[in-house]
């Protein structure tokens, strides 16, 4: 398969910083990922195993094409993600996203066609001289839905080689058109530092959340847990393969 060239646009469409990702990762199936998979990609696997993430984090200084907009420059967001490669590019395409932001649904689904939902979303961030404690609360369907992963200070940059490189650093986004065509959309960030992980908890009904076809990870926990500590990001606009 050959490597359509993507033409970069320096501006970013939106800059951000990223903060405390909470990374919950999940063997699955990859019949299960395969329906939401874009033309022209395959599953990005990991010793031979395909994976989702649950992925809790924050927005902060949040701008578009320049310009911070009152009440929407901090925010968390929750979604759950799965790997990708299209040849050398590796990437992630998202099953959901929820934001507590009705216009930044709005505008990920105008722009992007990104499969956002809008939702109460608490988070909750202590830092102490030991510890940074992330806590989220996603309330849907009449149930909360917590995410709970505290790392030991300081942070440290994982090689390369291992899993939590693997599944905290991805430079594409892909998803889908109206009309079912792949896009793709470039993130620039600097490589991210993580807090190892002291412990975690996940308070979480996958099934009412995600669909019945996600179920089955109520009892299951995940491969890897990872609290990455998050950076400025660019995000550039999208374009078709």
């Amino acid at each position: 398969m050959s490597i359509v060239p993507i033409k970069t646009i320096r501006r970013p469409f939106l800059t951000a910083r990223w903060s405390n990702l909470a990374i919950l990762t999940y063997e699955v199936p990859p019949a299960l990922l395969t329906p939401h998979l874009p033309s022209g990609l395959e599953l990005d696997g990991r010793g031979g195993s395909a994976f989702a993430s649950l992925v809790a984090f924050d927005f902060e200084d949040t701008r578009v094409r320049g310009v911070a907009w009152p009440g929407f420059r901090r925010f968390p967001e929750i979604n759950l993600r799965f790997y990708v490669r299209q040849g050398n590019r590796r990437g992630v395409v998202f099953v959901r996203e929820f934001v507590p932001r009705p216009l930044v649904s709005w505008l990920a689904r105008a722009l992007y066609n990104e499969p956002y939902l809008v939702a109460p979303i608490e988070s909750g961030v202590a830092e102490d001289g030991a510890a940074m404690v992330t806590t989220r609360r996603l309330r849907w369907r009449g149930r909360s839905h917590a995410i709970d992963v505290t790392g030991n200070k300081p942070a440290v940059r994982p090689g390369e080689d291992t899993e939590a490189h693997f599944f905290k650093e991805h430079q594409w986004g892909f998803g889908r058109d109206r009309r079912s065509r792949t896009l793709v959309y470039e993130v620039r960030h600097p490589l991210w530092d993580v807090y190892p992980v002291r412990s975690w908890s996940l308070d979480f009904d996958w099934a009412q959340v995600y669909g019945p076809e996600w179920g089955f990870l109520s009892a299951h926990e995940p491969a890897s847990v990872v609290l990455a500590a998050g950076s400025a990001v660019s995000v550039y606009p999208r374009g078709r393969l």
